[in-house]
């Protein structure tokens, strides 16, 4: 005779389905292969605290592991890889470090230029915004739709007060105010063709009291801001014609910055968008570093 089960044997094992089974909605199974993100991180250059290439590369590298949602990092320090074949398979490139003519990719624009074309996401974070105008200057135009261009672009400290968009790359941020080393008055793309602002501020008139010089001020700059008062973009993503994706942060100087979870959550977001994957409503998971996790790796 077929006997029906107890009722409160069904409703303990329901309890014990919804008990094991992932929470879909905070932190969704990845589908398909993981994304494979490429860090290029720069040699050290400056004191203990700042431009901590290598270091912050590997924090974002391990946030980015630790949220499981399906990346796949590697973390190549001093620079351009002697090996290029890291980059196979990659979704996304970001690269962290000294820019100008000590550029990692001064010597490789060639190589830039053939993994955009082929789709692949470039992301450039603080100085590694900066390389020399002419061709290198163009390719940036073209892979990463904006760059500090000198006598043009300047690098004051200063305290930026940001207003999330609503794009994806702002999901789970809020506005927040932080004091790093912003650049702004970038040379974009002509008619800001592809660009959407990301974080933008107005910067007091103090950011452009000294001289001017290569950095430090020019005439465009006083204009755009003391007169015409145009709001200026620090972080950008940019829709390539090819398709393929980008994004320009100008903060990170710092390395402590790294603990505050806006900035952290916003940079992380443009990773993930750049390789072409889902960013969640709110936002990349990403635990507050501890102490001990924000001194690890750091040049000296």
């Amino acid at each position: 005779m077929k006997r029906n089960l107890p009722l409160y044997f069904v409703a303990l094992v329901c309890l014990l389905v919804l008990a094991l089974a992932p929470d879909f909605r905070a932190n969704p199974v990845p589908v398909g292969n993981p994304k494979k993100i490429v860090f290029v991180a720069g040699k050290a250059s400056h004191g203990t605290g700042q431009h901590e290439h290598r270091a912050g590369c590997m924090l974002l590298a391990a946030q980015l592991e630790k949220s499981g949602l399906g990346f796949e990092t590697m973390v190549v320090t001093n620079g351009w890889p002697s090996d290029e074949s890291v980059f196979d398979g990659a979704d996304a490139i970001v690269i962290y470090a000294d820019g100008g003519p000590s550029h990692p990719a001064m010597k490789h624009l060639e190589k830039l230029k053939q993994l955009a074309d082929k789709g692949i996401g470039i992301g450039c974070i603080h100085y590694a915004v900066e390389v020399p105008k002419g061709k290198p200057g163009a390719v940036f135009l073209e892979t990463l739709g904006a760059y500090f261009e000198t006598d043009w672009s300047v690098n004051p400290h200063w305290d930026a007060s940001f207003k999330m968009t609503d794009h994806e790359i702002a999901n789970g941020v809020d506005d927040f105010t932080i004091r790093d080393e912003w650049y702004y008055h970038m040379r974009f793309r002509e008619n800001m063709e592809g660009i959407t602002p990301i974080l933008s501020s107005a910067p007091p008139a103090e950011t452009l009291s000294r001289k001017d010089g290569p950095h430090s001020g020019n005439p465009h700059v006083r204009k755009a801001v003391l007169v015409d008062k145009e709001p200026q973009h620090v972080m950008w993503a940019f829709e390539r014609p090819n398709k393929g994706r980008s994004f320009g942060f100008t903060g990170g100087h710092f390395h402590k910055n790294w603990q505050n979870d806006d900035q952290r959550r916003v940079v992380l977001n443009a990773i993930v968008w750049i390789s072409g994957g889902k960013i969640p409503e709110s936002g990349i998971p990403s635990p507050t570093p501890t102490d001990d996790e924000m001194l690890a790796n750091l040049d000296r």
